[in-house]
């Protein structure tokens, strides 16, 4: 299925770029790639004699392996790139590590970086495509789809929702994604989170900022609940586990004073216990595994996009 509005990015940089017709276009196009997620057998052709490499400097395990996988998916071949082993750990710089390996014949490069802007700068230097899948507390476009992808599966649409983001914004590149792309479709977006995790600044981008979550499940269609970052704290901005989850929480009582058929979405990996309880994760609410399912899709379909444009 081709995509149902024209494409001409060769990169995937963020959702902030992207118009609301791109961002649908992109949906529809995962849609397409769907019935192959389902089927481990299924084998593609469309990107057949390109070459995909996984360019990782950060932890990863279900980003890695689902860019990996949708290029397998779709016939690529690809190249899983080991910062530790790599000339990176003798002085070389980032963009010539890059450069040095696109100078092999790489079609596109998956970058996930701590420093925000990396990406930006990798597209700056290289002809490859670059897809974004994460950078610092930046923005990770992929998880950005794939959430806006399994609302629209599950509740129809996502135009005039209200959808809270719970939990540690600050930190968070999964929330400024999710923020631009849901803006850009219609959606009433609250974060939600302790005062020390939520920046003044966020308010800004157009959202409603609330720090009292049993206040605003009444109103919320989705609670997408974030990750608390703990590798990333700095200070004492994290108010502890006990009274986090005391006041944010997501447990079965609580969904049980929530909108009626409130969908509960996390991006992962999940610290059960301080986010969510397993009855809530587990439960008939959460969306999780189709989360997981959705972004091989969203993945198909973003590198399907960028390599064709590359040409």
């Amino acid at each position: 299925m081709a995509l149902t509005s024209p494409w001409t990015h060769r990169h995937l940089l963020g959702l902030e770029q992207l118009t609301a017709a791109e961002i649908v276009s992109l949906l529809d196009h995962a849609d397409s790639f769907l019935p192959s997620c389902k089927d481990p057998g299924a084998k593609r052709t469309d990107l057949a004699g390109k070459s995909v490499v996984n360019l990782f400097f950060e932890n990863s395990t279900r980003t890695r392996v689902s860019f990996g996988l949708a290029a397998r998916r779709l016939g690529a071949e690809v190249i899983d790139f080991a910062v530790g082993g790599s000339s990176v750990s003798k002085g070389e710089t980032f963009v010539d590590t890059a450069r040095n390996i696109e100078a092999l014949g790489i079609h596109m490069v998956v970058v996930r970086h701590s420093c925000p802007g990396t990406p930006h700068l990798l597209a700056q230097h290289l002809r490859a495509g670059v897809v974004n899948a994460g950078d610092g507390a930046h923005e990770h476009p992929t998880q950005g789809l794939l959430d806006l992808l399994t609302i629209r599966q599950r509740l129809g649409r996502i135009e005039g929702l209200t959808v809270a983001l719970v939990g540690d914004i600050r930190h968070s590149r999964v929330a400024r994604s999710n923020i631009h792309g849901l803006l850009k479709l219609g959606a009433r977006v609250i974060v939600c989170g302790p005062p020390t995790l939520v920046p003044p600044e966020i308010c800004a981008m157009g959202v409603e900022v609330a720090h009292d979550l049993d206040r605003i499940l009444p109103e919320c269609h989705v609670l997408n609940v974030l990750r608390i970052q703990f590798e990333r704290q700095k200070g004492p901005n994290f108010p502890g586990v006990r009274e986090y989850f005391h006041l944010y929480g997501v447990t079965k009582e609580r969904l049980a004073r929530a909108r009626q058929g409130v969908l509960v979405l996390a991006p992962g990996p999940i610290n059960r216990g301080v986010e969510l309880t397993p009855e809530v994760a587990d439960g008939p609410s959460s969306a999780v595994l189709d989360q997981v399912t959705n972004g091989l899709a969203v993945r198909m379909a973003v590198l399907d996009a960028c390599v064709k444009a590359v040409g």
